[in-house]
């Protein structure tokens, strides 16, 4: 989101961290801006049952725990390491300079901001439907049509079936007996228990 060469020339630091590791808590204080360089990291909370909700996967690129940064309120969320990750540290004041010296990246931002919005006015809409099958099939179109999630070059879905359940608040079988369903109408193929999306989509 911020070209890397920028935020090293204002002091941002690596970080390495493995997987499974806490970035950080939801409800703590946030410090620093926080930019994927390496890995993949899921954002999410946890309800009082002990579910885990899954509210977005962070992509080397991206940028994660921006509320605060705009709120002075705590984290919303936790920021957790799905494989082993770097990524990019600027301390909070100085982010707010950038943006006040960058006007585009503030824009960036917003639009970035925006865009997560209209992802859950989305998803509350498709979690209406009675259909198991429908909540996925509609999921999944939606990182398809965005490149999200879905690799480039084979089109396997990058998300697992439980995470899929997290993200929709589904049982994991309920997922697995949809996406069984959705195979047996042609709508994707499963190889080695990888789930691929076809070519001209779904």
């Amino acid at each position: 989101m911020i070209p890397v060469e920028l935020l090293l020339k204002r002091g941002a630091a690596y970080r390495k961290v493995a997987a499974g590791d806490v970035i950080f808590n939801e409800g703590a204080v946030a410090a620093y801006y926080y930019q994927l360089t390496e890995g993949r990291v899921r954002w999410c909370t946890v309800n009082a049952d002990g579910r885990e909700i899954l509210h977005k996967v962070i992509d080397p690129g991206e940028s994660f725990g921006e509320f605060p940064l705009f709120d002075d309120k705590p984290y919303a969320a936790s920021a957790i390491a799905d494989s082993p990750c770097t990524m990019l540290r600027l301390c909070k004041s100085t982010f707010h300079g950038l943006l006040k010296e960058f006007p585009e990246i503030h824009f960036a931002f917003t639009q970035s901001l925006v865009s997560d919005l209209r992802f859950k006015f989305m998803l509350t809409s498709i979690l209406s439907s009675n259909s198991p099958e429908n909540v996925v099939s509609n999921l999944i179109h939606y990182f398809n049509d965005r490149g999200k999630l879905i690799c480039q070059e084979c089109n396997r879905l990058l998300l697992t079936r439980q995470q899929l359940a997290n993200m929709t608040g589904l049982r994991v079988e309920t997922v697995i007996r949809a996406i069984k369903q959705m195979e047996r109408e042609d709508r994707l193929s499963i190889v080695k228990g990888k789930v691929f999306i076809p070519a001209d989509g779904m």
